[in-house]
């Protein structure tokens, strides 16, 4: 019995394991994924922080302008110049066959500003008078400072003679304004200014004043042959240069 199971055969061996040997290039590869993942995630994160940076700083600076503006309110109460044209005197309006306009205006303007800490400089003054829009005379006026809660004048006048093209309606509308005696006139006022708070002065602006007049004609006795002269409120807008 013990022969039979000593001659017993049993297979060929089975041979031992070999180790397993990672490739060069699989280690390569998973490595720089590794790299790349790693680097993405701190890119993400650098630019989420800075962008954190950037809102936080802008949304500081907004908060101070703002309340920066506020104080300036408080403190200077900044109130808009009014600007009112309290007398226009018309001695002659005559349009001729050969287009030429005959014209003797007077206009008094009066310039008030409310505020109690802005001054103003009025560094360039150009008035300009209009009829359908049709420029037919100007004259420049001298510079002045305007002082806080303080009312200026300004006298331009017009007195000449321009050739200015006017359409058949238009004359049909000066005929009608000759028979009632009253004309639209508008008066523009274009000047250089700046703003005067204490030590500081700011950049020009570039105000555009206009005054749409209804004017009577005086008669030879001086006298007008429609109703007074209306007091009117002028419009006016601005531009503004950089300061210095």
């Amino acid at each position: 019995m013990s022969n039979q199971l000593n001659g017993a055969y049993y297979g060929p061996s089975i041979p031992p394991p070999q180790p397993h040997r990672r490739h060069r290039n699989d280690s390569s590869c998973g490595f720089c994924s590794c790299l790349c993942g790693c680097f993405r995630g701190c890119c993400g994160c650098i630019f989420n922080c800075i962008l954190s940076i950037i809102c936080k700083i802008l949304t500081t600076i907004l908060i101070i302008v703002v309340i920066l503006g506020f104080l300036f309110w408080l403190i200077v109460r900044p109130n808009v110049v009014h600007f009112t044209a309290t007398d226009a005197s018309l001695s002659q309006f005559n349009f001729t066959k050969n287009n030429a306009l005959h014209y003797d205006l007077t206009v008094n303007i009066t310039i008030r500003n409310p505020n109690r800490r802005v001054g103003i400089y009025y560094d360039s003054i150009e008035t300009v008078a209009f009829y359908k829009d049709v420029a037919f005379g100007n004259q420049t006026l001298p510079g002045f400072f305007q002082h806080h809660k303080s009312t200026n004048f300004l006298n331009p006048v017009f007195k000449g003679e321009q050739v200015i093209l006017l359409s058949s309606d238009q004359v049909s509308e000066f005929d009608k304004e000759k028979e009632n005696g009253v004309y639209g006139i508008n008066v523009k006022v274009l000047m250089n200014v700046r703003f005067k708070l204490g030590l500081f002065k700011s950049g020009k602006a570039k105000p555009k004043v206009r005054c749409d007049l209804q004017v009577p004609l005086k008669s030879n006795n001086g006298s007008s042959l429609s109703n007074a002269f209306q007091v009117t409120e002028c419009d006016w807008d601005y531009k503004w240069r950089l300061f210095h």
